[in-house]
């Protein structure tokens, strides 16, 4: 069965990680759009901060408290989604942490704490959505990334999460079509995005770290996860470097590999010290309610991704260019 995805003005939306980064610009954005939201996080008063904000707009939201490490915590989430709003069509899984260092530094504790985070998170939160899914129809959606496809130096734990985050949702998405469950399931996979991801990260190198450019903004990542919510759609790259780093993973991974060893080192650490390694997020949270981090240079927004989520729109654009230029060169030839 084909899933059949509402408007979102007519959604309930459940957004894991809504106050920061990519999961607070999705929550804004969707509610702005109709759509009534609940959100989740770790950090409560930042969460009642952002849920009283779109009330104070005309939107209805409500929050949980919720660690997504923790299964019964997930699972709360959906039980305050039906008892407020009767259910829900879409989950998002957003929540997530990063951290930087050579695999032989990093300890194997935070290892741990990470993929309970990133991937058993998304674990929790999806088998948490699909008895509404299955019955109702509707959309989950995974923050993978383009380390999902393609591993980097520096944040090799990191990138497992993500890769193990693509193998289960492949592997579910083949299990609820072969039972004609009316769910669709998509990946959201972004390259490097501007939110509060370098500074919440746990950080062993000696210096601050960065990101490899280009950045993307926050806001394209959550209009690709907006556009997942209403149209079905398998895999969703974000930003052309994470199309191109998919690409080069499959046809290329000795020559990525030579690439990244030259110049992904130098691209994820700074010349500057790093600050207080303890102030990170993988135990608990920090400062919320920052979509951006300025984590240096001008985000930007990414014309591929714009193309993928206006398709009728960058065909009828192609085609005018087109007729546009054979219409100059007759004129030129007949001149």
């Amino acid at each position: 069965m084909k899933p059949r995805l509402k408007p979102l003005s007519e959604q309930i939306i459940v957004i894991t990680g809504a106050t920061s980064g990519i999961g607070l610009s999705t929550a804004r954005r969707a509610a702005a759009r109709g759509a009534r939201v609940v959100l989740a996080a770790r950090n409560e008063e930042a969460l009642q901060q952002i849920s009283d904000e779109l009330n104070n707009q005309g939107a209805q939201s409500c929050h949980v408290v919720a660690d997504v490490a923790r299964e019964d915590e997930v699972r709360r989430i959906a039980t305050v989604a039906i008892e407020r709003f009767g259910g829900f069509d879409t989950w998002m899984n957003i929540a997530g942490v990063g951290m930087f260092g050579k695999n032989e530094q990093v300890s194997v504790a935070d290892m741990r704490q990470l993929f309970d985070i990133n991937f058993w998170g998304i674990v929790y939160g999806s088998l948490a959505a699909l008895p509404q899914l299955k019955a109702r129809g509707g959309a989950l959606i995974n923050m993978g990334s383009e380390t999902s496809d393609r591993a980097v130096p520096l944040q090799g734990i990191y990138a497992a999460s993500k890769q193990a985050v693509k193998g289960f949702t492949d592997a579910l998405r083949m299990e609820l079509e072969e039972e004609a469950a009316p769910v669709s399931v998509t990946l959201i996979k972004p390259a490097s995005v501007d939110t509060m991801f370098v500074r919440h990260a746990k950080n062993y190198m000696e210096g601050e770290p960065r990101l490899p450019s280009p950045v993307y903004t926050p806001e394209i990542v959550a209009e690709a996860m907006l556009y997942a919510a209403e149209h079905p759609v398998r895999d969703l790259p974000v930003g052309s470097r994470s199309r191109l780093s998919s690409m080069g993973a499959y046809h290329a991974p000795r020559l990525l590999d030579r690439i990244m060893q030259r110049f992904m080192y130098s691209g994820m650490e700074s010349n500057r010290p790093a600050h207080d390694r303890a102030d990170n997020n993988l135990y608990g949270p920090r400062a919320d309610l920052l979509e951006r981090g300025g984590v240096g240079g001008k985000p930007r927004t990414s014309l591929y991704t714009q193309a993928t989520l206006h398709p009728v729109a960058t065909k009828a654009a192609v085609l005018g260019a087109s007729l546009l230029l054979a219409g100059l060169w007759q004129a030129r030839r007949r001149a």
